[in-house]
């Protein structure tokens, strides 16, 4: 086990402390941080005082946020033993599982609580930050057909091209298709230079930024030219039958409900489909429905079809980034 002792003192006015003692002194180091930059973010989040003595840690807080913090640095350490280091979006994702809220009996967050669920890549080891997330990816290798849905920065598109690489490099598809529609995002961008490719790439980016986090240059220059990873419009999907691969499709709440039924009607055998959606980012004409919106209406009662959602709280960017959705939530509210 990653502690030695894990022991709470005596009463110290309204707080206690509990006395963590770590084996391995090299590994506390760290675990603490330059500058106990780690110990610092922990105390942030929690409220509490972390003071190391020797090979122990000395955490003082009120009961729930001593035994919250404890565990934290408990998992981190026992990440280092594994040979794994220890950065600020791992603090980040031991902070959030020890607060979310109970899920309720039965529910598909409550059956993904407690597992360890890892996506392995050419490059890095992606773990879920949230319960959320944790269940999202569970869900995507469980189903052949699935949704993600929510805000933006909830990590919706980044898993689910995880989810697809891993697939592909441990051989169960042979390609990978990524797509979504190209609409512009309430601006007029005019006529673009260039060829097709050229002209469609803007639209395409964020999926490029995740294949790059996956795999190195060079070999996804290749598997892009040699057309076992497309990165397409959805324009381009109709037609083909997608059989054997891995499909993305991002932005669908810009499909239209044609669009969207024409896109899932091309899964084929032994491939998976992922739709990843923000209800509240809609960038279609006035009085053009969105294909997402109906997609779900449609198709929530089909057992074979998993839907998952996000809020706020899942949002994995920077902190501002969950205040200011939950700030336009709130405004959408009727008074």
């Amino acid at each position: 086990m990653a502690i030695g002792t894990l022991t709470p003192s005596q009463e110290q006015g309204s707080s206690h402390e509990a006395l963590l003692e770590f084996p391995d002194n090299r590994l506390l180091i760290d675990l603490c941080g330059e500058y106990d930059r780690n110990l610092a973010s922990i105390e942030q989040a929690l409220g509490v005082q972390i003071v190391r003595r020797g090979n122990q840690l000395s955490v003082l807080g009120e009961d729930g946020a001593r035994e919250q913090a404890a565990a934290v640095l408990a998992a981190l350490y026992d990440r280092l033993e594994t040979g794994r280091s220890v950065e600020a979006g791992d603090i980040d994702r031991e902070l959030r599982m020890g607060q979310e809220e109970p899920a309720e009996p039965g529910s598909q967050l409550e059956m993904f609580r407690g597992g360890k669920v890892e996506i392995k890549t050419r490059k890095k080891l992606v773990e879920p930050r949230t319960d959320a997330q944790k269940a999202y990816v569970q869900s995507l290798f469980e189903h052949e057909l699935a949704f993600g849905i929510g805000p933006a920065g909830t990590g919706k598109t980044y898993l689910a091209v995880a989810v697809g690489v891993s697939m592909f490099i441990t051989g169960h598809v042979d390609k990978i298709i990524l797509s979504r529609p190209a609409v512009e995002a309430g601006e007029k961008l005019g006529y673009l230079p260039g060829d097709m490719k050229d002209k469609v790439d803007p639209y395409m980016q964020p999926l490029y930024d995740a294949l790059n986090d996956f795999l190195p240059g060079k070999q996804l220059a290749k598997l892009l030219e040699e057309k076992q990873i497309e990165i397409a419009p959805l324009a381009f999907m109709r037609g083909r039958t997608l059989s054997n691969a891995f499909v993305v499709l991002d932005e669908a709440q810009n499909a239209t409900t044609m669009q969207m039924k024409m896109f899932l009607t091309r899964l084929g055998e032994g491939s998976r489909m992922v739709i990843t959606g923000d209800r509240s980012q809609v960038d279609l004409p006035r009085g053009v429905s969105s294909g997402l919106a109906d997609a779900e209406r449609l198709l929530k009662s089909i057992p074979k079809i998993s839907f998952n959602y996000f809020t706020a709280r899942d949002v994995v960017r920077h902190p501002l980034v969950a205040a200011i959705i939950e700030a336009y939530e709130a405004d959408e509210k009727p008074a």
